[in-house]
């Protein structure tokens, strides 16, 4: 009798392990598939974050001047300046066929005038040069806003008085030799214009920052490369 018994056990047994190894194994199973979609699914958000990150950022030349390519340098050259301090604003295409317009340089250099002193001088074609430049940059990605000209040529009297009256203003400064501005372009970050200027590697470049609606400036010259904040 014990027999039976002893074999019925025996071999309920198996079935029982077998049958309590059934949802054991199946969700063994269900984690390893399980597994690949978490690392699909990862993937996918990783690369939506990267989508959107990519979206977020700037185009990776817009703020160097270093990517762009002699096409960009060999078309004309059209400026549009506007002096606050005297109210005037010209557009004017001073560069075409590898060569400066005369009349259109003088009417440059007038603009960049000493107001104050009523002193006109020869600006530094190469300061034209990264004026445009920043001007033509922006408006690859629909900037167009007129150089605002704070500061162009100042005769010594002129930087003497600045300096006397607590305005940042150098002794030796490149304004008297008309191979600096002080530049401003409206509802630009002073620092994202600084960036971009310092990018053309032409000269010096200050950052001037002041608060109020109109905000700060940008020196930019025609000197030795070095920056600063003002």
């Amino acid at each position: 009798m014990s027999v039976p018994l002893i074999g019925c056990a025996s071999s309920a047994a198996p079935a029982r392990t077998a049958a309590s190894g059934a949802p054991a194994k199946a969700a063994a199973a269900a984690k390893v598939a399980a597994a690949p979609r978490k690392t699909v699914v990862a993937r996918a958000q990783m690369q939506q974050q990267g989508a959107l990150a990519r979206e977020l950022e700037p185009p990776p030349d817009i703020f160097d001047a270093q990517a762009l390519d002699l096409e960009f340098w060999l078309k004309p050259r059209t400026i549009t300046v506007v002096r606050p301090a005297s109210g005037e604003k010209a557009k004017l295409l001073y560069w075409k066929d590898g060569e400066i317009i005369d009349a259109a340089y003088q009417e440059l250099c007038h603009l960049l005038r000493d107001v104050n002193g009523k002193s006109v001088a020869p600006i530094d074609p190469k300061l034209f040069e990264t004026l445009w430049g920043t001007q033509a940059f922006l408006e690859r990605y629909g900037i167009e806003q007129p150089l605002e000209i704070l500061s162009g040529y100042r005769t010594a009297a002129s930087n003497k008085r600045l300096i006397e009256e607590g305005v940042p203003a150098a002794r030796q400064s490149l304004h008297v030799l008309g191979k600096a501005a002080d530049i401003r372009v409206a509802n630009l970050n002073p620092e994202v214009l600084g960036g971009l200027v310092r990018s053309f590697r032409q000269g010096g470049v200050g950052f001037y920052y002041r608060k109020g609606p109109r905000g700060g400036w940008i020196h930019a010259d025609t000197g030795l490369n070095r920056v600063w904040k003002g």
